[in-house]
């Protein structure tokens, strides 16, 4: 199956809560949505009275994401603990995210997304920073474990997001580095209880940051749980390609989703780049590198795909691309289907098979009708004659002679 959807609420949503957002996507005829998870406001406190004693996804009115303190000797706090009863010693983390108050509103939006097979995925906070210092190392692993958890209630397929920086040294040691944070937040996720919730890691337009398609194609081989995200216009800023050869993508296509065990995460807008380092996302119709390759790629798959439009139209820009993979799609049954003639049409066979159809002979032209004849009027009989009166007589007919006969001179 292949779905289309936006990267975040639609624009034409007039309410901007999780099931508004869910129910328009459904309703405008898309099925996939990334929802975004980008501004961070933490609260760290103590339980309060009245919550000590339940379980941190029952409280109503707090999201709680992460309870502390962490075990001794490790970096990240224990993810079963947001099952177990809460006690003086613990430390909660709340969030305040414009898309849910309280758990109960994830999983009213995971019911309801299943009810409208409408599939999510949660990008984590852009703004990463895994190298810089010990404090921006730690900020971005819980904004991570964050993101994990809001997932893991809303039932999303996966956490997508970047890992910033490559920071000091060369790239094999920068590449070393990320991939062992990795390795401990794919640890961490593997403890919610989602065995199906994946990391999805997303290749980046900037030569400064980590996400190469060689990296990330790398890095979803050597780890198990990190799928790569196919993200066609950071490909094309990074590479300076606007991917206009057919075998060239579809050898990009092939590489993607071997390493993504059968599936595609595509992620697709209009780009504009002209200095290295320099591009900007646009809609699509404006953008250097064109739809209507993908359209015919995804038109001949044999796999499943989801593909996000981050265009700054959004929803506008997926319905556009679902409707060029409908115009290749339909072009491909096409080809392989051809019309039959029409019935009234003879076939060729034997050995006039390549030979033109003979004319039709015309049919015969039907004889004009006969007119009915009418029968002759009847002669008028003289009148009767009257007494004393004589009738005159009739005058004789002239006698023709008849005509000898003709002697050849023989003897009778």
């Amino acid at each position: 199956m292949i779905r289309f959807g936006p990267a975040g609420i639609p624009l034409s949503c007039k309410g901007r809560t999780l099931r508004d957002g869910i129910s328009d996507i459904h309703n405008v005829g898309l099925s996939a949505m990334e929802l975004q998870f980008i501004k961070v406001n933490p609260l760290v406190r103590e339980p309060l009275e009245e919550e000590l004693g339940r379980r941190p996804r029952e409280i109503p009115g707090s999201l709680i994401v992460e309870v502390g303190p962490p075990p001794r000797g490790s970096e990240l706090s224990d993810p079963r603990m947001l099952s177990e009863p809460l006690t003086r010693r613990s430390r909660v983390t709340l969030l305040t995210w414009f898309l849910a108050k309280e758990h109960s509103d994830l999983t009213q939006g995971r019911l309801l997304a299943q009810s409208l097979d409408v599939r999510l995925t949660l990008h984590a906070p852009y703004y990463v920073d895994l190298v810089s210092s010990p404090a921006a190392r730690e900020r971005t692993l819980h904004q991570y474990q964050w993101a994990s958890t809001l997932a893991a209630g809303l039932g999303s397929r996966a956490v997508v997001g970047h890992l910033g920086f490559y920071g000091p040294g060369n790239r094999e040691e920068a590449y070393q580095r990320l991939a062992g944070d990795v390795r401990l937040l794919r640890r961490w996720m593997e403890g919610l209880g989602r065995a199906d919730l994946l990391f999805a890691v997303e290749p980046s337009g900037h030569p400064e940051i980590f996400g190469t398609r060689e990296e990330i194609l790398r890095l979803s081989r050597e780890i198990k749980g990190v799928r790569p995200v196919l993200h066609l216009a950071h490909l094309a800023a990074r590479e300076r390609k606007r991917f206009e050869d057919r075998a060239e993508l579809q050898a990009l296509f092939e590489e993607f989703v071997e390493a993504s065990h059968g599936e595609l995460y595509l992620n697709f807008s209009g780009v504009e780049f002209h200095n290295p380092g320099d591009f900007r996302l646009t809609p699509i119709k404006r953008g250097m590198v064109h739809f209507d390759a993908v359209a015919e790629l995804l038109a001949d798959r044999d796999y499943d795909a989801t593909v996000i439009s981050s265009s700054p139209l959004l929803e506008h820009d997926a319905m556009y691309m679902k409707l060029l993979y409908e115009r290749a799609l339909a072009k491909r049954f096409a080809k392989r289907h051809p019309a039959p003639p029409p019935s009234g049409t003879p076939r060729p066979a034997g050995p006039e098979a390549g030979a033109p159809p003979k004319p039709k002979p015309a049919p015969p032209k039907r004889a004009a009708p006969r007119r009915p004849v009418k029968p002759p009027a009847p002669r008028a009989r003289p009148p009767p004659a009257r007494k004393g009166s004589a009738r005159p007589p009739r005058p004789a007919a002239p006698q023709r002679p008849r005509p000898k006969a003709k002697s050849h001179g023989r003897s009778h």
